[in-house]
Order: structure tokens, then C-alpha cells, then sequence
């Protein structure tokens, strides 16, 4: 059998980017690379007023070095940027990490970084401006997106024609939900699981986490079981992809805690040969206990790049509302922009 490593939480940290970077240093087996990208354009809706608006700006810095005998050792930081607001504070961590691969072996790597989750059920979180909301519900502390404080391991089997077989584990100590707030609650060890295969440009993904939950002295089971699959690579020709989420205490209304939910994102994307990537997605939360729908929105939106450095983007999004005491007044949003690739 033909073993090979397939870093499922790295790769999921790429998605829906150009995945750029500039090498500043290459020698003696050590690297040094600053990456990230500077999007900013103009956002408004129904309910908000027209203004000049960021999509996630972000720097990075990664380096590397190789141990020999098969071993990598990397570090990255990465800090979301403050574009906008003059005064604030100008850099919050989005990721930080330190980890060792090895082509036989796997990944081992701890700190905050993109979890096995994600990696599973981030396959439709592809666009610039408008995806997958549902995921980033409390994720750094429940570890759905990029999970605060995360070891995990990752690891793939590469069987030539028949496919491949990735999976990742991972575990979260102790935290608070806010860590400006302690009082908001916090969640207790949490587990992670995810399993993929991919044969003939096809993949599909199954992925848990779980854990206790504490809030208002009340300690609860907040755990996610994720299906999704997809089927084409995000900006070039197809790109089909479908999340299903079954969460118990993962969703919020407002600052309440939805006890049982159901979640799901769907994409249908085309891009061209011209690097015109055309997109349209659909994503809802259902309350399960009150079988009423809290959101419900479909999105078209259209990326291009203007020099392989510089995407343009334009995105219209549709409030298909919630239902019963989730429905409120529609709030239509629009955004257009400019992502400048580092």
C-alpha cells in the first residue's frame, strides 16, 4: 500500500484564496514566507446604511525547517487586520501555530489553527463575500473553523486510481466562549474526528466534535455531526459542494443557545478560462424543537482576477427570512471590492 501525507488542516486554511505568498529566505533547509491579502470595497443592505466595508484582511508569517530524516518542522502566525477603523487595535490572532509533518508519519501540530472539522466542513465556504455563517458560531472555542488552543493530528492513505483516505483528530482544553467575558460561559475538553475520501474529483467528508458546554451554571452536550461532499476544484471549470450539519447546542439566535439545529450550505460555481468565477449558494439554520427556520439566505456572486494578484469581486445577497418568532424584516446585502493578494 502507498502511504502519503495529506495535511487536511493546512490545506483547509487555502480555501477560497489564491493561497499566495512571497519567499524570503531559502537556505540550508530553512524557509521564511509572508502571505496573507488586503480585501476592501463597499457593503450595505436593506437595514444598513451604504459604507466603505473588509472582507477578513489578514497577514501571515510562516517559516520552516527540515530536520532531516523525513521531518518538517513549520511555524505561522496570522493576524486579521484592522483596515478600517483608525485608533483601534491594528492586529487580532486568527492563527498560530507550530507543527511537525512527516510524508510516512503525518501531521502533529498545536496551537490555533483551522481544525479536521473545517477541513470537512468548510468545502463551501469558497466565496469572498457571502458563505457558511453557521460555522462561525462560537468556532474557535467549539472548534469549527479556527479552533483556539487545538492539537491535532492528521494523516492520509493514497490508494493510486482506487482514491484516498485522509482523517483528523483533534482535541481543545478548557476555555471561556469569550475571553473579554467569562461570564458568557465557557466549554469543557472537547474531541474532534474527520474522514474524507477522494477517487475521480469527487470527495466526501464526515466530521464530529464534541464536548461539555457551560452557560448560566447549566452544562450541556455541544457536539456537531457534519456530512458534505463535493465534487470539481473552487475557480476552475465545475465546483459543486453540500454541507449538512446536525448540531446540538452549537447555533446561536441573537445571545441565546439554540438547543437542536440543523444547518446546511450548498455551491454551485463555474469558473472560466478567463479566471471569471461565477457562484451561486444557499445556506440556512432550522430550530429543530420548534421546527422553525432561524435564517435562510441564497447569495450570487462573481470573482475576477484583474492580474493573478488582485481579485475583484461583486455579490448580491437574498434574505429568504426565517419563520415564526425568527422571522424579522428583510435585510437584502450587497458588497463589492477589490482582494489584493500579499
Amino acid at each position: 500500500m502507498n502511504k502519503k501525507f495529506i495535511a487536511l488542516a493546512v490545506a483547509a486554511a487555502a480555501f477560497g484564496t489564491s493561497a499566495q505568498a512571497v519567499e524570503l529566505y531559502n537556505k540550508d533547509g530553512s524557509t521564511f514566507t509572508i502571505g496573507g491579502h488586503a480585501t476592501v470595497g463597499v457593503a450595505g443592505g436593506d437595514a444598513d446604511h451604504f459604507a466603505v466595508d473588509q472582507k477578513s484582511p489578514r497577514i501571515n508569517m510562516e517559516a520552516t525547517q527540515d530536520l532531516g530524516n523525513g521531518f518538517t518542522v513549520d511555524v505561522k502566525g496570522e493576524w486579521a487586520l484592522n483596515m478600517l477603523n483608525g485608533g483601534d487595535n491594528s492586529f487580532t490572532t486568527r492563527l498560530g501555530y507550530i507543527g511537525v509533518s512527516h510524508d510516512e508519519y503525518g501531521r502533529l501540530a498545536a496551537g490555533t489553527q483551522w481544525s479536521p472539522y473545517y477541513a470537512a466542513a468548510g468545502i463551501a465556504d469558497m466565496p469572498i463575500a457571502f458563505a457558511n455563517e453557521f460555522l462561525y458560531d462560537n468556532h474557535g472555542a467549539l472548534g469549527t473553523g479556527r479552533a483556539d488552543g487545538l492539537v491535532a493530528y492528521t494523516n492520509g492513505f493514497d490508494f493510486g486510481n482506487a482514491g484516498a483516505l485522509n482523517f483528523g483528530l483533534g482535541w481543545q482544553g478548557s476555555q471561556d466562549l469569550d475571553s473579554d467575558n467569562p461570564a458568557a460561559g465557557y466549554v469543557d475538553d472537547r474531541g474532534q474526528v474527520a474522514l474524507g475520501y477522494d477517487i475521480a474529483g469527487f470527495n466526501v467528508n464526515y466530521a464530529y466534535t464534541g464536548g461539555d458546554i457551560k452557560v448560566l451554571s447549566e452544562t450541556e452536550k455541544a457536539q456537531s455531526h457534519a456530512v458534505s461532499a463535493k465534487y470539481g476544484q473552487y475557480g476552475n471549470g465545475l465546483y459543486v459542494a453540500g454541507v449538512v450539519a446536525m448540531n446540538d447546542n452549537m447555533n446561536n439566535y441573537g445571545d441565546d443557545l439554540l438547543e437542536e439545529t440543523r444547518a446546511y450550505e450548498a455551491i454551485v460555481a463555474y469558473g472560466l478560462t478567463n479566471s471569471l468565477n461565477l457562484s451561486v449558494n444557499y445556506e440556512s439554520v432550522s430550530d429543530e424543537k420548534k421546527s422553525e427556520t432561524v435564517y435562510a439566505t441564497s447569495a450570487i456572486q462573481a470573482e475576477y482576477d484583474i492580474h493573478p494578484r488582485v481579485r475583484a469581486f461583486v455579490a448580491y445577497q437574498f434574505d429568504l427570512q426565517g419563520s415564526g418568532e425568527y422571522k424579522a424584516e428583510k435585510d437584502n446585502q450587497y458588497a463589492a471590492g477589490v482582494r489584493f493578494f500579499l
